[in-house]
């Protein structure tokens, strides 16, 4: 089964090697029966044999690796992530058009089952970035305030302060912020740990 997320395809299943070595040889060409199912969602039946085959470089890997005929099925996946299902046979005779509508009614079901899977894995992403945003942001803030009672800045001159200093050591604007709250924390309890307090 190939996947094409972002314009990169990939195979997230299979059921041998040849099947995977196909299917890449197909990704690092950039051409082929998968990846134009995949993308136009429509079903590519391919004869490896044919004179006027579309994919002659697939067509010749495929022979080589014993392979006589193909059926790409495209996944009605909405959104960002398409795919599709992929089936290669070494037989004489053409895949009868029973196996080829049956591999599309498949792939109608994999294709719910394929979106829910990215849907869940983008919706974790986004909130992966989201806390990370957040994060950040307390400690831009926390940094901030530090400057401003520190040096009497204003919120915008903090800002800018922050800015500068990270443009300035090609270090993220995060990173130097945590660089000062860490600092202001041990300056903190240096001063709580002296002898007399």
């Amino acid at each position: 089964m190939t996947l094409v997320d972002h314009d990169k395809a990939k195979t997230v299943v299979f059921t041998g090697q040849l099947a995977m070595h196909l299917d890449e040889r197909q990704y690092e060409n950039g051409r082929g029966p998968c990846l134009d199912a995949a993308l136009t969602g429509e079903t590519v039946v391919v004869d490896v044999f044919a004179d006027d085959s579309l994919y002659p470089d697939f067509a010749y890997s495929a022979r080589r690796a014993g392979v006589t005929h193909s059926v790409s099925v495209g996944l009605p996946v909405p959104q960002r992530v398409v795919g599709a299902l992929n089936l290669y046979a070494s037989t004489s005779q053409p895949l009868a058009e029973e196996t080829i509508s049956l591999a599309q009614a498949f792939a109608s079901y994999a294709g719910v089952a394929v979106a829910n899977a990215a849907l869940y894995s983008h919706t974790a992403e986004l909130a992966n970035q989201m806390r990370a945003a957040m994060e950040s942001r307390a400690v831009i803030e926390q940094a901030k305030g530090i400057l401003m009672a520190r040096h009497c800045y204003s919120a915008d001159d903090a800002f800018k302060n922050l800015s500068r200093l990270s443009q300035n050591s090609h270090r993220k604007l995060r990173d130097i912020a945590q660089s000062i709250v860490d600092g202001t924390r041990s300056d903190q309890q240096s001063t709580n740990t002296r002898p007399g307090r």
